[in-house]
């Protein structure tokens, strides 16, 4: 599928990015180009140490943002794939600085899919989050946004061989930031007791290579306009704290703003146009001048979801227990701090 082909990820530089170079580099090992796209010299001198060019001719290292419209379209010239991952992704910092949060992740969107507009990529995959759905944040908000404009992007594309489509999954297993690593660290300080947020808090799991291999699934199957949602277990937020120190106490600190007491990935006004794909749910883009309902079902072997059906980590049927938590963080959590 990427054989032969140059890809560039905006963001390339995060946890998402370096694991799909990793991806790419072993199951296509005749890529043509990989592009590693992002603003931080500093994480791409230590990607560079990792991926030194004598050995991989083929991973380029671009300094842009996605909000520079002139650098995007440079980047772009002979690219045929793009991952957009680049994004700004807190929740505290986004409310804090709306104005920056937009410029990148509504005008950084534009912009990737003008530059792809113009230099023939042939395929986009945006990522997008579980905070997109029915947002009650900004960060949330202009990632729906961003949905928006990569499913509309189709409509815009004329006699081009192009498609767009995004991929939305929620927390992923012990990412920068996220829960996991954060109580593993307050149980290697010795802390007598883990803050929880709320006793009743779900989350849905997902592995970052899970992850990737969703995004190589759009790559390889979209038609274009399709947000890809994962079927994935859920996790009670006190399996985690279990699972992780089962000799600590809990306190309960109360939901931060902006922060959703149980993730959400397809509302019961989105499954009017969501299909079952067996192992993942799309939802299909509600104007389409390309592609009719059938034509999509038909194309991914689906059939249209229950009226009302709606997917959020509350009310989900698969879960997670203390003791699959505790197999799973051995396997994909940083092991300086074993379970």
């Amino acid at each position: 599928m990427l054989n032969g082909k140059t890809v560039l990820i905006t963001g390339g530089t995060g946890s998402f990015g370096k694991k799909f170079v990793e991806t790419i580099l072993e199951r296509y090992p005749n890529v043509k180009k990989i592009i590693i796209f992002s603003r931080d010299e500093l994480k791409q001198f230590e990607l560079k140490q990792k991926y030194p060019f004598n050995r991989y001719p083929q991973i380029r290292f671009f300094i842009g943002d996605v909000r520079d419209q002139q650098r995007m379209i440079q980047a772009c010239q002979g690219v045929d794939v793009i991952i957009h991952a680049a994004a700004i992704k807190q929740v505290d910092t986004a409310e804090y600085n709306p104005s920056e949060c937009i410029k990148t992740n509504v005008v950084g969107a534009e912009n990737v899919i003008n530059a792809a507009l113009q230099c023939g990529v042939s395929d986009v995959v945006a990522l997008s989050t579980d905070k997109a759905c029915a947002p009650i944040n900004l960060y949330g908000a202009t990632k729906l946004v961003s949905d928006k404009l990569f499913t509309a992007a189709n409509n815009i594309k004329g006699s081009r061989d192009i498609r767009f489509s995004v991929v939305r999954y929620g927390n992923v297993m012990g990412s920068r930031g996220s829960v996991i690593p954060f109580f593993l660290k307050k149980r290697h300080e010795g802390a007598g007791a883990l803050p929880v947020t709320h006793e009743d808090m779900t989350r849905f799991n997902i592995s970052l290579q899970d992850g990737v291999d969703m995004v190589m699934f759009a790559l390889g199957h979209h038609l274009g306009g399709e947000i890809f949602v994962p079927k994935i277990p859920s996790y009670k937020i006190l399996d985690i704290a279990k699972a992780i120190a089962p000799e600590c106490d809990v306190e309960i600190v109360g939901i931060r703003p902006g922060e959703k007491l149980h993730e959400e990935m397809i509302t019961d006004t989105d499954s009017l146009h969501t299909i079952d794909m067996g192992k993942y749910y799309a939802i299909l883009p509600s104007v389409s001048f390309t592609y009719s309902e059938e034509d999509y079902i038909k194309h991914h072997n689906a059939e249209k979801v229950p009226f009302g059906f709606k997917y959020n980590s509350g009310t989900n049927t698969e879960w997670e227990t203390v003791e699959s938590l505790r197999d799973l963080m051995k396997k994909h959590v940083d092991h300086n701090f074993s379970v």
